[in-house]
Order: structure tokens, then C-alpha cells, then sequence
């Protein structure tokens, strides 16, 4: 009985081992790492080929485009370099708007994030204008009605964020608004609204859902290519000093 057993196992495992698929083994080959330090050689040729596009681009990002007398920066609610973006995001969409037989734009928002450093007192160069805005946003007009542009009021009520506008004011006191123009006039529940604004803020960027309820009219203009032709428009910068955001009682500092 035992011994039954016993060849019945044999038999079995003779069987399993020979239902097995045959094992092939890769040819593994070690190579040598290759670390990029400073005591890596130059390919010489590629570097030739490099060399004059290299120098071209240089002397581009190099090349003097306007001038302040003034350190441009993006500091405290009404930053002089963000006014200053938003009054060019505010004309570059007006002129489109006007080329492309829609109404005159009203008003401007960007966000302050988008504005990634300051540009120094003195030549304003090309290379810092991409330094300042290194994304590939495009400017886009939301248009919104009087009822639904309430909602961007309420945002800077509830953020008293220092995210930029051009022809907007806005002033809060404690948790109410004490004062929101466009163009220097109240808002008109009635009247239809033209907002210039980022792509990425249209789409609900930085929490701004309330452009949602509007329209998007895409203009097709990269904002850093706007704000490079309006600096070199603009040879000597004239920033804008106006108080635009007032937040008072305003406990936490952007």
C-alpha cells in the first residue's frame, strides 16, 4: 500500500516537472554608470553646432527692451508691478477687443501668484520679462453679467487676496464691502460685463469658480508676449500708484 503510494508521488512529480515551460535565461551585461559633473567631456561637435544658436539667444534675452527708475514689485495690496501688469493685460485685450468688432473692455484681474519676481531700478531687459511670467498663459475675455461679476467682489471679500486688477475697485471693511466700482461707476446688475483675465483663472484658477458663470472669448495672445511688446512701447515705465484694493482691518498680510 505504502509502496503504491510512494510511485503514485513518483509518478506525479515526474510528470509536473515535465510540464514545465524550459527556463531561458537573459544575457545580462553590466555597463558603467555615467555621471554628469564638470569632469565630463564636451562633445565638441555638438557644441559647435550649439554655439552660434546659443550666442543668438543670449544676445535676444540681453537685449534692453525699456527702463525704470523705480524697483518694480509684487508687495502689498496695491503692488506697483502688479497694477502695472493688469493695466497691460486691460489694454492688450481692449485693442483686441476693438480689432475683433467686441464691446470695449471693463475691467482686468491676474493673480499675483502668476508674477514670479520683481524686475530691479534700472534697464529692463527681455530675459527678465520671462523670468517674471515663465508660463504659457494666454489672455481670454469672460464675459459676465451684472448679477454674476457680484461673485468676483464676494471673492475678494472673502480672500482679501492681493491678486491684481486694472479699472476695479474694491474696498472691505470687517466681513462686508464698503465700495466696488468698474470704471469708476457701481455695478449694474443689467449691464453686460467684458473681464479680461488669464486663461487659468477663467478655468478656476486660484479659486476664482466665479468667472464659470461667464463666457469665454479666447483672444489667442500669450500674456508674456503682451507684456514684452507693451514694455518696449513704453521706453521710460510709468508705474501706476493709484489705490485699487483696500481691505481694511485686514488681519493677515499677502
Amino acid at each position: 500500500m505504502i509502496k503504491n503510494k510512494l510511485l503514485g508521488f513518483g509518478i506525479i512529480s515526474l510528470l509536473l516537472i515535465g510540464c514545465k515551460a524550459p527556463l531561458n535565461i537573459a544575457n545580462i551585461h553590466t555597463e558603467k554608470n555615467i555621471y554628469i559633473t564638470s569632469e565630463l567631456s564636451e562633445d565638441k561637435e555638438m557644441a559647435a553646432i550649439i554655439e552660434p544658436y546659443k550666442h543668438e539667444l543670449e544676445g535676444k534675452m540681453n537685449t534692453k527692451i525699456s527702463h525704470t527708475n523705480i524697483e518694480l514689485n509684487k508687495s502689498g495690496d496695491n503692488s506697483n508691478l502688479g497694477n502695472l501688469l493688469a493695466d497691460y493685460t486691460f489694454e492688450g485685450a481692449d485693442e483686441w477687443a476693438k480689432k475683433n468688432n467686441f464691446p470695449p473692455i471693463d475691467a482686468a484681474v491676474i493673480n499675483i501668484g502668476g508674477i514670479r519676481t520683481i524686475i530691479p531700478k534700472g534697464d529692463i531687459l527681455t530675459k527678465q520679462i520671462y523670468e517674471v511670467m515663465p508660463f504659457e498663459n494666454e489672455i481670454v475675455i469672460v464675459k459676465m453679467t451684472g448679477k454674476d461679476v457680484e461673485g468676483l467682489f464676494d471673492y475678494y471679500m472673502k480672500t482679501q487676496k492681493n491678486n491684481p486688477v486694472s479699472h476695479i475697485l474694491i474696498e472691505t471693511d470687517d466681513n462686508s464691502i464698503s465700495k466696488k466700482l468698474i470704471n469708476g461707476k457701481s455695478v449694474d446688475e443689467g449691464k453686460t460685463y467684458y473681464i479680461a483675465t488669464s486663461d487659468y483663472l477663467a478655468l478656476g484658477g486660484d479659486n476664482m469658480f466665479f468667472f464659470s458663470k461667464g463666457q469665454m472669448i479666447q483672444t489667442g495672445i500669450k500674456m508674456r508676449d503682451l507684456f514684452l511688446d507693451k514694455f518696449k512701447q513704453n521706453p521710460e515705465v510709468s508705474s501706476p500708484d493709484d489705490v485699487r484694493l483696500v481691505f481694511k482691518n485686514k488681519k493677515v498680510q499677502e
